[in-house]
């Protein structure tokens, strides 16, 4: 595709789509010595890695669809991903009230037997029952629910998490490139010509790669037609779930897991500290992943849902925000239940002498096993070594001294008392030690520039647009942080026109 005479560049792998899988799998393949280049049509993690439940997990409910392979795996890596991603990554304790009606004490009791033993568990502490009439998860609920069981998972900040593989393929040689979306790729006897478009200015480039791996997520079964007119036959079923957030209706730090009448499970987790997260609905979902939004009528089924359980009931004018993203799930059966399509994933190689790897399916809990052996697949055809080594290497501002969190927190207070509490948590549980970076030689907060509210700073927004990409008001408190939860309309406004200035500076330099 280029002309005769254009000068393109050259990579080892060109891996089309900044989700999760892309992120994971850029990082893994430039850390073997390739040469990666990442491409994204939207921001990093615009689409579904930034709209899940934000859970490192086993996956509880798929014991009941004997996924027992899925949650081993999954299970493993919770404790891998909070030893390379303190700051970002952490343990929750779930609470689970019991309905005899809905599942028999003996099937959870077993279930979380599995649970605990599966996975080799070393950090999390294992589960237990719970008396509801004295215990203070009990406190919220309704007075006939009496008993219950605790079990552990892990919270993760999951955009955030896209940004950091990002950050570290960066820092590791690699390119990445937001909003940059491939319309063509054609392969030659030995490597591929692909053609990349800027979508926010339009201009065309053309590079040359050994290798493509399609990491499109729910594009990509489409990837794969329009853009390679190539038509691998895979079913792929497109599913929306979606999330509502409301003020925060319990006070402890726990999370809750309800049993839903209809056989599905809807969690409610403590957020950004004023707010509880409620998700997830499984709808089949026709149409553009990228205008997915909650129904009415998913919003109602999030409030029933938890109604059922708490004393104090929620309803549709109480959701102060919401999101929804599309999974494409990988799977051969004529299975019609949505809920039960399995979350593993497939990976599709076609190892011609310019090989194409399609990724299909997958969850943020298991991206890192998942590109592991994503890259072990293309490894060997382009000459780099069969290892595993993203385990043992911290994520940008997750080399916090033995991973201690709350010691590391504690030193930066006392380096800059300045800090107001609950501004220096969040920093922390969004940057790490990058929050350094981010503060500089700032001796007091007029010193982090223009106040947008909250404890929104210049200096945040900033690094962000230096350091992660970002472009957009949207970008910054939605995706790398969640402060628009916090400002009001006129003051996203205000960051908005700060990031078109900024923007525009940058453009014109």
């Amino acid at each position: 595709m280029a002309s005769e005479g254009q000068q393109t560049d050259r990579y080892d792998v060109v891996v089309v789509g900044g989700g999760i899988n892309g992120a994971g799998i850029a990082r893994d393949a430039a850390g073997r010595g390739l040469r990666v280049l990442l491409v994204e049509q939207g921001d990093l993690a615009n689409y579904t890695s930034s709209a899940s439940t934000k859970l490192v997990h086993g996956g509880l409910r798929y014991l009941e669809y004997y996924e027992f392979r899925l949650v081993q795996k999954a299970l493993k890596e919770r404790e891998v991903l909070m030893g390379i991603a303190p700051h970002i990554i952490w343990p929750l304790r779930f609470v689970m009230p019991h309905v005899k009606e809905l599942r028999p004490a003996w099937m959870i009791r077993m279930g979380l037997f599995l649970y605990d033993h599966l996975g080799g568990r070393k950090k999390l502490p294992g589960s237990k029952g719970l008396n509801l009439r004295t215990h203070y998860a009990g406190e919220p609920l309704k007075d006939g629910v009496t008993k219950g069981f605790m079990y552990s998972d892990c919270w993760v900040q999951d955009s955030r998490l896209v940004v950091l593989n990002c950050m570290d393929v960066e820092q590791r040689g690699g390119t990445v490139l937001p909003r940059t979306r491939c319309t063509g790729a054609e392969r030659g006897d030995d490597e591929w010509s692909v053609q990349l478009t800027d979508t926010v200015n339009g201009d065309v480039r053309n590079v040359r790669s050994r290798s493509v791996v399609n990491a499109a997520g729910p594009w990509v079964a489409k990837f794969l037609g329009n853009a390679m007119d190539m038509n691998d036959g895979k079913d792929v079923h497109l599913v929306k779930g979606s999330h509502i957030v409301v003020p925060k209706i319990f006070e402890h730090d726990d999370s809750y897991l309800f049993q839903n009448t209809d056989g599905r499970v809807i969690f409610a987790i403590p957020y950004e500290q004023d707010f509880t997260l409620i998700g997830t609905t499984d709808v089949a979902y026709e149409g553009n992943p990228a205008e997915a939004t909650a129904s009415d009528d998913e919003i109602q089924y999030l409030c029933d849902a938890v109604n059922r359980y708490f004393k104090d009931q929620i309803a549709p004018k109480d959701v102060v925000w919401t999101y929804s993203g599309v999974r494409a799930l990988y799977d051969e059966s004529d299975e019609e239940d949505v809920s039960a399509v399995s979350r593993d994933y497939s990976l599709d190689l076609d190892d011609r002498r310019a090989p194409l790897l399609s990724i299909f399916g997958g969850k943020i809990t298991t991206y890192r096993t998942l590109a592991r052996q994503a890259v072990d697949q293309v490894a060997p055809l382009l000459g780099a070594p069969i290892t595993d080594w993203t385990g043992d290497e911290a994520l940008p501002g997750g080399d916090i001294p033995d991973g201690d969190f709350e010691r590391y927190l504690e030193r930066l207070r006392r380096e800059r008392p300045w800090l107001p509490e609950a501004m220096a948590w969040r920093l922390v549980r969004n940057y790490g030690t990058q929050v350094e970076t981010m503060l500089g030689e700032a001796r007091s907060l007029d010193d982090l520039g223009e106040h947008f509210g909250s404890d929104c700073y210049e200096a945040e927004l900033r690094y962000l647009a230096e350091h992660e990409w970002a472009m957009t008001a949207e970008d910054a408190i939605w995706r790398r942080s969640k402060l628009g939860l916090m400002l009001d309309a006129d003051q996203r406004e205000r960051v908005n026109a700060w990031f078109t200035g900024h923007e525009k500076k940058r453009a014109t330099a």
